[in-house]
């Protein structure tokens, strides 16, 4: 395959894998109160103090901006993909049950991880608008 096809849409892939950590991350600024209760649900974590929502949320956006960028591609789009891994597989018991209580949302976790092991393979390629700019060796 020609890689100048792949640039376009590995950027669009980049750019809207972005966004949808940048919502998340940005919650846990203007809302840390539901990562505390995220954090209990899905973590068994009892208290998680308000300082470490925004300290999680202020390391996501740095990461986000990485990943946004390209900068540092194997450190920030291997730290999305781990993460969003593992947020997905804390919520295997509602995966397991889509229909039951609204679950089916809970799906869409899975191409977004799709989306994100597919970008990391393809890191290299993905030249598009990045600050690494030429393709890394």
């Amino acid at each position: 395959m020609d890689e100048s096809k792949l640039k376009l849409p590995l950027f669009i892939l980049r750019a809207t894998i972005a966004i949808f950590f940048l919502v998340w991350a940005l919650e846990k600024l203007v809302d840390p109160e539901t990562t505390i209760a995220i954090w209990k649900a899905f973590y068994m974590i009892e208290n998680l103090p308000v300082a470490a929502a925004y300290a999680i949320g202020a390391l996501q956006i740095a990461v986000v901006a990485c990943f946004f960028f390209g900068i540092l591609k194997f450190w920030s789009y291997g730290f999305l993909m781990l993460i969003h891994a593992l947020s997905t597989l804390s919520t295997y018991e509602r995966l397991l049950n889509p229909y039951d209580a609204h679950n089916h949302l809970f799906i869409a976790a899975i191409p977004a991880l799709g989306a994100l092991i597919a970008l990391f393979l393809l890191r290299d390629d993905d030249t598009l608008f990045t600050l690494s700019g030429r393709r890394q060796t």
